[in-house]
């Protein structure tokens, strides 16, 4: 799933997701760490015992301007395309906001792609509204 989900977004924008060469590996490390931190949130959905999406989000600190001084961030969303359109997505991320919420975190946040217009609408659905606009600018080197 984490290959898939890394491919998906490297389609839709390579400069943004240029994952190193150990992607896998280091989602392997990171993963089982989100597992254990109870201030973490990462689930897993099941069908027939297998496991078909999942979830990964975790506290972030904000730079100390802001009122909001912890959030949780979602990083990843993913749910293999033969059960989408099923409410599994949906169930992960009110579980992610369920965990925050029982942590006291008054504010969750997530990118999605641009050409993500489906996660869009999932999150809109789920209480999200757009907050800002990431712009990338790609600069060539200096020669």
């Amino acid at each position: 799933m984490v290959s898939a989900l890394c491919e998906q977004h490297r389609a839709w924008d390579p400069a943004r997701y240029g994952f190193l060469p150990d992607i896998l590996a280091r989602y392997a490390n990171w993963l089982p760490q989100r597992a254990a931190d109870p201030r973490s949130a990462f689930f897993v959905a099941e069908s027939s015992a297998r496991p078909v999406g999942f979830i990964v989000a975790t506290l972030e600190r904000e730079i100390p301007i802001y009122a909001v001084t912890e959030y949780a961030f979602i990083h990843d969303t993913w749910v293999e395309p033969a059960h989408r359109r099923r409410g599994i997505a949906r169930a992960l991320t009110l579980a992610a906001l369920d965990r925050f919420r029982a942590l006291g975190v008054t504010q969750v946040r997530l990118d999605t792609a641009h050409a993500n217009e489906s996660a869009r609408r999932l999150f809109a659905s789920c209480g999200f509204r757009a907050s800002t606009i990431q712009m990338l600018a790609e600069l060539p080197p200096i020669p």
